[in-house]
């Protein structure tokens, strides 16, 4: 592959910020990624809130130096066109929509100059996406989202990915789920070069209260249980991405590099109940949430989520929610049915009131 070196802008290797960070932003970007990261740094960069890039430092790059739009609509200017990416200590590429355009060649031949330069890449949000699709990914440990997850899965399915942690270090590449845990990677940086006191007045800045490890659990989605122990969180994360094919917690308490007994005691201590109990738990309140919200039949519902056939699922569905999955069902059905003529006719009271 021929590099295209000859349009970067060159910049001064010896520039005094001890952290300095070349930002790609993709089509349909997500902004609240970006400038989480970016805000981290210019409160780090210098003393009070004056916003000087004196002791990080960093460059918003695009090809031809275009305005690049947000998933929200936001319009970002660059402010530079690539430059030499020797320049910095990390070239970060901010994610967005997955279904956006393609990458344009320059941002690919880019980073694989980057790579080979030994700078260190990092992709937040769908930004590992990114990295994966020009092949800077193979045989390395990837973080994404849980919401993305199975999106990652479809599309790279000879990778593993990692939706249980906030971000995943893996030498030169270091890739981010995406949202807060942005803040959190920054900081991380930050600590390494800058030191810890920098790192802490900038999220202090931000209102964040303490900084959150690489080994910190992802929030876990809103059909999860909720705990406070990390081990717990993980634990329910890794739950959620194997529905189809439920693991054994043998292998959930090896992955998660506790005992097995010690995960028994600890699900009971924060969650009063086991791994097996949450577990199934967890696969019937998908279920409920599918017979609520599609018309799968249970057969297809009970393969979905990992029962042996639907007359299991049923007896497991009848003894945790005292329903069968077809009355559960009518009897949702008929609730909002009943619920929207009980709208309709208020809506039309207030019509005849107004008009």
């Amino acid at each position: 592959m021929e590099l295209r070196r000859q349009n970067w802008r060159h910049v001064r290797a010896s520039s005094s910020a001890k952290l300095r960070v070349g930002f790609l932003l993709m089509h349909n970007f997500t902004l609240t990624a970006f400038a989480t990261f970016v805000d981290v740094l210019r409160l780090a960069a210098d003393d009070g809130d004056q916003s000087r890039q004196i002791r990080c430092s960093w460059e918003v790059m695009s090809p031809h130096r275009n305005i690049t739009r947000s998933s929200c609509g936001v319009e970002v200017q660059a402010t530079s066109d690539l430059i030499d990416p020797n320049a910095f200590d990390y070239v970060v590429v901010v994610g967005g929509l997955l279904h956006g355009s393609a990458e344009p060649e320059e941002v690919s031949d880019y980073l694989h100059a980057a790579a080979a330069g030994g700078v260190a890449l990092i992709g937040v949000c769908t930004g590992s996406f990114v990295m994966c699709r020009v092949g800077l990914m193979d045989g390395r440990k990837c973080c994404v989202s849980w919401y993305h997850y199975l999106d990652f899965l479809e599309e790279f399915p000879h990778l593993t990915p990692i939706a249980d942690r906030l971000y995943v270090i893996d030498g030169d590449r270091i890739t981010c789920s995406g949202g807060t845990g942005v803040a959190d990677l920054a900081a991380r940086l930050i600590t390494e070069r800058l030191g810890l006191a920098a790192a802490s007045k900038a999220l202090q800045i931000l209102l964040v209260d303490h900084i959150r490890s690489d080994q910190s659990a992802q929030p876990a989605p809103a059909l999860s249980a909720e705990s406070d122990d990390i081990r717990v969180s993980r634990a329910l994360l890794l739950m959620e991405q194997s529905l189809a094919e439920p693991r054994t917690i043998p292998s959930l308490a090896i992955e998660l590099g506790v005992g097995l007994r010690s995960l028994e005691r600890i699900f009971r201590e924060r969650l009063g109940s086991t791994p097996q109990a949450s577990y199934l738990a967890l696969r019937l309140r998908h279920a409920q949430w599918m017979l609520r919200n599609s018309d799968a039949s249970g057969a297809m519902i009970a393969a979905e989520l990992g029962f042996s056939d639907s007359s299991h699922f049923g007896r497991s569905f009848k003894a945790h929610f005292g329903l069968t999955p077809r009355r559960f069902r009518l009897v949702t059905r008929d609730a909002t049915a009943s619920s929207r003529d009980h709208e309709k006719r208020a809506a039309a009271n207030l019509d005849r009131r107004v008009f």
